[in-house]
Protein backbone atom coordinates (compact mmCIF):
# COMPACT_ATOMS: atom_id res chain seq x y z
CA UNK A 1 0.00 0.00 0.00
CA UNK A 2 1.62 3.47 -0.79
CA UNK A 3 3.13 4.88 2.35
CA UNK A 4 0.37 7.77 1.67
CA UNK A 5 -2.87 6.55 0.14
CA UNK A 6 -4.96 9.12 -1.05
CA UNK A 7 -7.42 8.08 -3.05
CA UNK A 8 -10.03 4.91 -2.41
CA UNK A 9 -12.02 3.84 -5.00
CA UNK A 10 -15.57 1.81 -4.54
CA UNK A 11 -16.48 -0.81 -6.74
CA UNK A 12 -19.81 -3.07 -7.13
CA UNK A 13 -18.43 -6.84 -5.99
CA UNK A 14 -21.16 -8.20 -8.40
CA UNK A 15 -19.61 -6.42 -11.47
CA UNK A 16 -16.24 -7.58 -11.87
CA UNK A 17 -15.49 -5.98 -15.02
CA UNK A 18 -16.20 -2.10 -12.78
CA UNK A 19 -13.51 -3.91 -10.32
CA UNK A 20 -11.47 -4.60 -13.21
CA UNK A 21 -11.62 -1.10 -14.63
CA UNK A 22 -11.35 0.63 -10.54
CA UNK A 23 -7.84 -1.57 -10.76
CA UNK A 24 -6.75 0.22 -13.50
CA UNK A 25 -7.79 3.44 -12.62
CA UNK A 26 -4.66 5.40 -10.64
CA UNK A 27 -6.84 4.55 -7.47
CA UNK A 28 -4.15 4.04 -4.51
CA UNK A 29 -6.56 1.50 -2.86
CA UNK A 30 -9.28 -0.08 -4.81
CA UNK A 31 -12.82 -0.91 -2.19
CA UNK A 32 -14.61 -3.14 -3.36
CA UNK A 33 -18.02 -3.13 -1.95
CA UNK A 34 -20.02 -5.84 -0.90
CA UNK A 35 -22.89 -4.20 1.07
CA UNK A 36 -24.89 -0.96 -0.18
CA UNK A 37 -23.70 -1.48 -4.05
CA UNK A 38 -25.01 -4.96 -4.23
CA UNK A 39 -28.70 -5.64 -4.25
CA UNK A 40 -29.71 -8.27 -2.23
CA UNK A 41 -30.46 -11.16 -4.85
CA UNK A 42 -26.81 -10.83 -6.25
CA UNK A 43 -25.17 -10.76 -2.91
CA UNK A 44 -23.58 -13.98 -3.25
CA UNK A 45 -22.73 -13.64 -6.54
CA UNK A 46 -20.76 -10.38 -5.06
CA UNK A 47 -19.26 -12.79 -2.40
CA UNK A 48 -17.94 -15.66 -5.09
CA UNK A 49 -16.76 -13.12 -7.54
CA UNK A 50 -14.61 -11.05 -5.19
CA UNK A 51 -13.12 -14.33 -4.38
CA UNK A 52 -11.89 -15.49 -7.21
CA UNK A 53 -10.40 -11.81 -7.73
CA UNK A 54 -8.74 -11.96 -5.02
CA UNK A 55 -7.15 -15.70 -5.43
CA UNK A 56 -3.63 -13.94 -6.23
CA UNK A 57 -2.72 -10.51 -5.17
CA UNK A 58 -3.92 -8.00 -7.49
CA UNK A 59 -1.80 -4.95 -8.70
CA UNK A 60 -3.44 -2.68 -6.54
CA UNK A 61 -4.11 -3.25 -2.61
CA UNK A 62 -7.48 -4.19 -2.35
CA UNK A 63 -9.88 -3.75 0.15
CA UNK A 64 -13.14 -5.20 1.01
CA UNK A 65 -16.80 -3.33 2.25
CA UNK A 66 -18.24 -6.70 4.26
CA UNK A 67 -21.85 -6.77 4.53
CA UNK A 68 -23.50 -5.49 7.99
CA UNK A 69 -21.86 -7.12 10.67
CA UNK A 70 -25.34 -8.07 12.63
CA UNK A 71 -26.67 -9.32 9.74
CA UNK A 72 -26.89 -13.44 7.98
CA UNK A 73 -24.11 -12.22 5.68
CA UNK A 74 -21.18 -11.14 7.01
CA UNK A 75 -20.27 -14.47 8.63
CA UNK A 76 -20.04 -16.10 5.50
CA UNK A 77 -18.06 -13.06 3.85
CA UNK A 78 -15.37 -12.94 6.51
CA UNK A 79 -15.10 -16.95 6.26
CA UNK A 80 -14.74 -17.06 2.20
CA UNK A 81 -12.61 -13.97 2.09
CA UNK A 82 -9.86 -13.74 4.87
CA UNK A 83 -8.05 -16.80 4.16
CA UNK A 84 -7.43 -15.46 0.75
CA UNK A 85 -3.74 -13.91 -0.71
CA UNK A 86 -5.33 -10.81 -2.55
CA UNK A 87 -7.14 -9.20 0.30
CA UNK A 88 -5.29 -6.41 2.06
CA UNK A 89 -8.23 -5.05 4.38
CA UNK A 90 -11.10 -5.28 5.76
CA UNK A 91 -14.12 -2.33 5.21
CA UNK A 92 -16.34 -3.03 8.81
CA UNK A 93 -20.03 -0.89 8.33
CA UNK A 94 -22.03 0.41 11.09
CA UNK A 95 -19.31 -0.16 13.54
CA UNK A 96 -21.32 0.80 16.99
CA UNK A 97 -18.73 -0.50 19.53
CA UNK A 98 -15.35 -1.94 20.36
CA UNK A 99 -17.61 -5.22 20.59
CA UNK A 100 -17.64 -5.50 16.75
CA UNK A 101 -14.44 -4.64 15.72
CA UNK A 102 -12.62 -7.37 18.52
CA UNK A 103 -15.32 -10.15 17.29
CA UNK A 104 -14.25 -9.31 13.19
CA UNK A 105 -10.32 -9.57 14.48
CA UNK A 106 -10.84 -13.14 16.56
CA UNK A 107 -13.32 -14.60 14.29
CA UNK A 108 -11.62 -13.79 10.82
CA UNK A 109 -7.43 -14.16 11.24
CA UNK A 110 -6.31 -16.36 8.51
CA UNK A 111 -4.90 -19.73 9.82
CA UNK A 112 -1.39 -18.67 9.93
CA UNK A 113 -2.22 -16.24 12.21
CA UNK A 114 -1.61 -13.07 10.38
CA UNK A 115 -4.42 -10.34 11.18
CA UNK A 116 -6.30 -8.66 8.77
CA UNK A 117 -5.81 -4.96 8.74
CA UNK A 118 -9.67 -3.57 10.06
CA UNK A 119 -11.19 -0.25 9.14
CA UNK A 120 -14.19 0.44 10.62
CA UNK A 121 -17.32 2.77 9.37
CA UNK A 122 -18.70 4.81 12.01
CA UNK A 123 -22.27 5.29 10.12
CA UNK A 124 -24.59 6.37 13.43
CA UNK A 125 -24.48 8.48 16.58
CA UNK A 126 -23.97 5.65 18.75
CA UNK A 127 -20.53 4.99 16.75
CA UNK A 128 -19.27 8.41 16.73
CA UNK A 129 -19.94 8.37 20.30
CA UNK A 130 -17.83 5.40 20.70
CA UNK A 131 -14.84 6.63 18.20
CA UNK A 132 -11.76 6.49 20.33
CA UNK A 133 -12.75 3.23 21.84
CA UNK A 134 -13.44 1.54 18.13
CA UNK A 135 -10.26 2.91 16.76
CA UNK A 136 -8.24 1.92 19.76
CA UNK A 137 -10.05 -1.52 20.21
CA UNK A 138 -7.67 -4.16 18.33
CA UNK A 139 -4.24 -4.05 17.19
CA UNK A 140 -5.73 -5.00 13.78
CA UNK A 141 -7.26 -1.80 13.27
CA UNK A 142 -5.75 0.71 11.20
CA UNK A 143 -8.25 3.14 10.63
CA UNK A 144 -11.92 4.96 11.39
CA UNK A 145 -14.31 6.51 8.38
CA UNK A 146 -17.28 8.19 8.81
CA UNK A 147 -20.05 6.98 6.40
CA UNK A 148 -22.07 9.98 6.34
CA UNK A 149 -25.31 9.17 4.35
CA UNK A 150 -26.14 6.98 7.17
CA UNK A 151 -24.93 9.11 9.86
CA UNK A 152 -27.00 12.38 7.92
CA UNK A 153 -30.00 10.07 8.27
CA UNK A 154 -29.26 9.16 11.93
CA UNK A 155 -28.68 12.21 12.92
CA UNK A 156 -31.73 13.96 10.67
CA UNK A 157 -28.72 16.68 9.35
CA UNK A 158 -29.75 18.38 6.51
CA UNK A 159 -26.92 21.15 5.74
CA UNK A 160 -23.35 19.81 5.12
CA UNK A 161 -21.96 22.00 8.00
CA UNK A 162 -24.05 19.79 10.50
CA UNK A 163 -21.78 16.67 10.56
CA UNK A 164 -18.46 19.13 11.01
CA UNK A 165 -18.22 17.82 14.80
CA UNK A 166 -18.42 14.24 14.18
CA UNK A 167 -15.70 14.95 11.12
CA UNK A 168 -13.39 16.29 13.90
CA UNK A 169 -14.31 13.87 16.32
CA UNK A 170 -13.06 11.14 14.41
CA UNK A 171 -10.20 12.86 13.09
CA UNK A 172 -9.38 13.77 16.78
CA UNK A 173 -10.07 9.77 17.83
CA UNK A 174 -7.80 8.59 15.04
CA UNK A 175 -4.82 10.93 16.23
CA UNK A 176 -5.34 9.80 19.94
CA UNK A 177 -5.11 5.83 18.80
CA UNK A 178 -2.11 5.98 16.97
CA UNK A 179 -3.88 5.86 13.95
CA UNK A 180 -3.01 7.48 10.32
CA UNK A 181 -5.30 10.57 9.40
CA UNK A 182 -8.98 8.97 8.37
CA UNK A 183 -9.79 9.36 4.76
CA UNK A 184 -13.18 12.12 4.02
CA UNK A 185 -16.36 10.10 3.21
CA UNK A 186 -17.85 10.12 -0.58
CA UNK A 187 -18.70 13.06 -2.67
CA UNK A 188 -21.98 11.20 -3.97
CA UNK A 189 -22.46 14.01 -7.17
CA UNK A 190 -19.56 12.55 -9.71
CA UNK A 191 -20.64 15.23 -11.71
CA UNK A 192 -19.88 17.90 -9.18
CA UNK A 193 -16.14 18.24 -9.66
CA UNK A 194 -15.94 22.10 -8.21
CA UNK A 195 -17.97 20.93 -5.52
CA UNK A 196 -15.73 17.98 -4.64
CA UNK A 197 -12.56 20.20 -4.70
CA UNK A 198 -14.13 22.63 -2.37
CA UNK A 199 -15.38 19.70 0.03
CA UNK A 200 -11.79 18.04 0.11
CA UNK A 201 -10.56 21.66 0.27
CA UNK A 202 -12.60 21.60 3.86
CA UNK A 203 -11.73 18.21 4.36
CA UNK A 204 -8.06 19.04 4.81
CA UNK A 205 -8.37 21.71 7.23
CA UNK A 206 -10.38 19.42 9.61
CA UNK A 207 -7.22 17.03 9.77
CA UNK A 208 -8.49 14.76 6.79
CA UNK A 209 -5.92 12.83 4.33
CA UNK A 210 -7.41 11.94 1.21
CA UNK A 211 -11.13 10.80 0.17
CA UNK A 212 -13.24 7.40 -0.64
CA UNK A 213 -14.48 8.24 -4.61
CA UNK A 214 -17.16 6.68 -6.24
CA UNK A 215 -15.94 7.13 -9.89
CA UNK A 216 -12.39 7.38 -11.87
CA UNK A 217 -13.03 11.05 -12.61
CA UNK A 218 -13.10 11.66 -8.94
CA UNK A 219 -9.83 10.26 -8.31
CA UNK A 220 -7.42 13.90 -9.66
CA UNK A 221 -9.46 16.15 -7.93
CA UNK A 222 -8.77 14.19 -4.52
CA UNK A 223 -5.06 13.96 -5.11
CA UNK A 224 -4.84 17.58 -6.43
CA UNK A 225 -6.42 18.61 -3.36
CA UNK A 226 -4.44 16.67 -0.95
CA UNK A 227 -1.34 17.06 -1.83
CA UNK A 228 0.85 19.62 -0.87
CA UNK A 229 1.23 23.13 -3.40
CA UNK A 230 4.69 24.56 -4.59
CA UNK A 231 4.28 27.42 -2.03
CA UNK A 232 3.23 24.90 0.73
CA UNK A 233 6.55 22.64 -0.30
CA UNK A 234 8.59 25.83 -0.27
CA UNK A 235 7.64 26.75 3.31
CA UNK A 236 8.05 23.41 4.78
CA UNK A 237 11.57 23.49 2.66
CA UNK A 238 12.81 26.88 4.53
CA UNK A 239 11.53 25.26 8.08
CA UNK A 240 13.35 22.43 7.79
CA UNK A 241 16.62 23.77 6.57
CA UNK A 242 16.54 26.79 9.26
CA UNK A 243 16.19 23.56 11.81
CA UNK A 244 18.93 21.90 10.22
CA UNK A 245 21.27 25.24 10.41
CA UNK A 246 19.95 26.11 14.09
CA UNK A 247 18.24 23.57 16.45
CA UNK A 248 15.88 24.84 18.60
CA UNK A 249 12.64 27.81 18.58
CA UNK A 250 13.63 30.75 16.60
CA UNK A 251 12.22 33.14 14.00
CA UNK A 252 12.67 33.46 10.50
CA UNK A 253 13.22 36.16 8.25
CA UNK A 254 9.70 36.35 7.24
CA UNK A 255 8.31 36.21 10.71
CA UNK A 256 7.02 33.06 11.44
CA UNK A 257 8.11 31.93 14.43
CA UNK A 258 9.68 27.78 14.52
CA UNK A 259 9.97 24.92 17.07
CA UNK A 260 9.88 21.39 17.36
CA UNK A 261 6.24 21.02 16.15
CA UNK A 262 6.58 23.64 13.37
CA UNK A 263 9.26 21.56 12.09
CA UNK A 264 7.49 17.71 12.63
CA UNK A 265 4.31 18.93 10.16
CA UNK A 266 6.46 20.57 7.98
CA UNK A 267 8.73 17.63 7.45
CA UNK A 268 5.13 15.71 7.11
CA UNK A 269 4.59 18.00 4.55
CA UNK A 270 7.81 17.26 2.40
CA UNK A 271 7.22 13.08 3.16
CA UNK A 272 4.10 13.57 1.31
CA UNK A 273 4.98 15.99 -1.22
CA UNK A 274 7.79 13.27 -2.54
CA UNK A 275 4.68 10.48 -2.13
CA UNK A 276 5.31 9.71 -5.93
CA UNK A 277 9.09 9.11 -5.17
CA UNK A 278 7.72 7.15 -2.24
CA UNK A 279 5.36 4.93 -4.08
CA UNK A 280 7.40 4.48 -7.35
Amino acid sequence: MPAFPLTWLYAPGDRPDVVVKALASGADIVLVDLEDAVAPDRKEYARDATAELLSDPPPVPVHVRVNTLDGPLAEADLKTLTPLPGLSGLRLPKVASPTDVVHVAEHAAPAEGRGIPLYALLETALGVEHAFAIASAHPTVRGIGLGEADLRADLGVREDAGLDWARARIVLAARAAGLSPPAQSIHPDIRDLEGLAASCAHGRTLGFLGRAAIHPRQLPVIERAYLPTPAEVESAEAVVEAASVEPGAQALPDGRFVDAAVVACARRTLALARRDALTA
